[in-house]
Formats: C-alpha cells, structure tokens, sequence
C-alpha cells in the first residue's frame, strides 16, 4: 500500500503542472515552461535569419560607429595611411569626401591623425572648403596641409585656426602660398605666430596674387611682424580682407604697417583692433588715408589712441574718398577726438563716410550738435557713441 500511495504521489506532482505549463517538443516530449521560452528565444532567432540586429542613428556622429561592419573598399589610401601611422579612422572624412565642404572642427586630429587625413585630399576634387579648426595639429599636421595644398587645385578656403602650428607651421604655410594658386580664403587665427613667423607669410604675400582673405589675429605678432607685414602690404595685390586683431602690433612696427596700407591698391577692409597703435601708429594711418583709395572699413578700436592721435588721423579722413565704416570705440580720445573726427567728415564734400563707432567714449552737447549738422549734408551717417555727458545724474534721494 505505501508503494502504491508513492506512485499516485509522483503522477499527482507531474499532472499539477497542467496544460497550459505543458508543451510538446518536435520529438514528442513533454516541456515545461523554462524550456519553451527558450526555444520560442531560439525561434525568432531564426525568424530574423540569425543575424546580428544593428541600430543606426545617422544623426549621432561618432568614429566608432562604423568600427564592427566590414570596411568598404578605400581607394583614396585613407584607411591605408591610418593603419600605417596608427591612428583612429575618422569616418566623417569618408561620409563627407564627396561634398564641397568638410568640416572636421574639434576632433582631436594631432599631428598624425593630419597627416593621414591629407594624403586622400591630395586627389580629392569634390571638397572646395576645408575646416580643421581646433585639432591640435601642431606644426607637424599644419606642414602635412601644406603639402597637400601644394598638389590639390580644387579647394579655395581653408580654416586652420586653433591649432598651435608655431613658427614651423608658418614656414610650411608660407612655402605653400608661393606655389598654391586656388586658395582665396585662409584662416590662421590663434596659432601662436610670431615675428619669426611673419618673416616667412610677408615675402610669399608679396608673391601670392591669388589669396584675397588672410585671417592672423589672436597671435603673438609684434613690432617686427608689423615691420614685414607693412613691406608686403605694398607690394601685395591680391588681398580683400586682412584680420591682424588681438595682436602685439605697436611703436615703429605700426606706423611701418600703416604706411604699407597707404600704398596698398586692393585691400577693402582692415581689421587691426586690440593692438598696440598709440599716437605714432594713428599718425602713420592719417597719412597713408590720404594716399589709399581703396580701403572701406578700417577698425582701429581698443589701441590706446590719444585725443592728438585721433586729430592726425582726421586730417588723412578730410581728403580720403573711400573709408565706409571707421571704428574708433574704446580709445581714450575723448570728445575733443570725437568732434575732431566728425568735423572732419563734414568738411570732406566727397567723403563716403556710413557709419562711426565711438563705443564707451562719452560726448558733450558741442558734439551732439555737430552731429545734427553733419546729418543734413549726410543723412545715411550713423554715430554710435558712450552717451552723452551729463545724461545720467544721480537720482534725489
């Protein structure tokens, strides 16, 4: 009886399960629930063909997103030139090597990742604007570039701002300009240039006639710099647009810099704000107005320019027929400069005058009464100005 009582025990546990915890596999078992999920996982394994399911996201740009497929085939060497100077692929150059602009900014490049990059642009024809701000390039990868501008005939703008190339990138740079016949936009702001560096960029400006934007401000260009940079501004004929802020331009080095500017025939607009100008750089300005007949916009803003300053660089705007827009803000030249310099607007007939900026320097009721003046023989002249001098009072307690 007890053996008996054991085998209606055994059938009751193995029945309790029931119908809907029971299944039958192909080969006619019995399984329980664990083993059917497993196999219903199995199943639709199957159903998707036992591939791996891959999601992509063409809005997150990543190197690393392409790196578990199977590499296309590369005919521009690029993968080639990575593996061999073993560096991380950049994919974006791969997915961008056909369109007319690449931008490649904050990338973390280096040195060597540069160097692979420009062996593919050699041969490119697609790409006609370049930007490789920001990527630590060093002189290194800014003389790879070089090298590759010297070749490639189809980009016009390059963008090689922030990137620490020093005196050796410029001297790379420089050598390229003297060969390079396409490029009309080039960027070169924050790269820790020197005068050293100007020695180089000053003599293939005077050979480069092709070039018409050139961008060197935050660097450490001095004295020196402005000396070289004032020779090759009278001889260069091919410059529209020269960017030279946030730099240490002063003394001899500007007034040098200036009178390269009077003898200039091309250059539209000049940009020469937070330097070191003083009275003997805004004398030198004056004259060489007299002399340029081309230039429209001159900003001479944060320059440490006094009120005498501000008076002989009215004297070249009596007679000058082209300046547009003339930024004179943040200079200590007073209201005495101010009215100098309207009035001397006013007495020019022929004067194309727009636009003044005077910004953070206050002016007295003499100059606002001026300005109402100049306004009925100019009325498309507009004055920006620090307010007016007695405006703001202390409010009665």
């Amino acid at each position: 009886m007890l053996q008996l009582g054991e085998e209606r025990m055994s059938q009751t546990e193995v029945d309790v399960r029931g119908p809907k915890d029971q299944r039958s596999s192909p080969c006619g078992n019995l399984l329980d629930r664990g083993e059917r999920e497993v196999e219903e996982e199995e199943d639709q394994e199957e159903e998707l063909g036992g591939e791996d399911c891959v999601i992509l996201n063409e809005d997150y740009d990543t190197d690393l997103e392409l790196g578990d497929q199977e590499e296309a085939y590369d005919p521009t060497g690029y993968m080639e030139a990575c593996e061999a100077l073993q560096v991380v692929p950049a994919y974006n150059f791969l997915r961008n090597m056909h369109n007319s602009e690449l931008s490649m900014m904050h990338r973390c490049l280096g040195p060597q990742g540069t160097k692979a990059l420009a062996v593919p642009l050699v041969t490119n024809t697609s790409i006609l604007r370049l930007n490789l701000r920001d990527n630590w390039m060093e002189g290194m990868g800014g003389a790879a570039i070089a090298e590759m501008l010297k070749e490639n005939c189809y980009i016009t703008e390059v963008d090689l701002s922030d990137n620490s190339l020093g005196d050796h990138g410029a001297g790379a740079i420089a050598s390229m300009l003297k060969e390079n016949s396409t490029l009309l936009n080039l960027n070169l702001s924050g790269n820790h240039f020197t005068d050293r560096s100007v020695e180089h960029l000053g003599p293939a400006l005077i050979t480069n006639s092709r070039l018409q934007q050139l961008d060197l401000s935050h660097n450490a260009l001095g004295e020196q710099a402005g000396q070289s940079m004032g020779q090759a501004l009278s001889e260069n004929t091919g410059l529209r647009s020269l960017n030279l802020a946030w730099n240490c331009i002063r003394g001899r080095g500007a007034a040098i810099l200036a009178n390269g500017l009077g003898g200039n025939i091309c250059l539209r607009t000049v940009d020469l704000s937070f330097n070191g100008l003083g009275k003997e750089g805004a004398s030198a300005l004056g004259k060489a107005l007299k002399e340029n007949i081309v230039l429209e916009e001159l900003n001479v803003s944060n320059n440490r320019i006094p009120p005498e300053g501000a008076i002989h660089l009215a004297m070249g705007l009596k007679v000058n027929k082209t300046i547009k827009s003339l930024n004179m803000g943040r200079n200590p030249i007073q209201n005495a400069g101010c009215f100098t310099i309207l009035k001397s607007v006013q007495e020019n007939p022929d004067s194309a005058m727009e636009a003044i900026y005077f910004s953070d320097i206050t002016v007295n009721q003499d100059f606002e009464d001026l300005y109402r003046a100049v306004k009925e023989i100019f009325p498309a002249l507009t004055v920006n100005h620090g307010g007016r001098i007695g405006t703001f009072r202390k409010a009665k307690a």
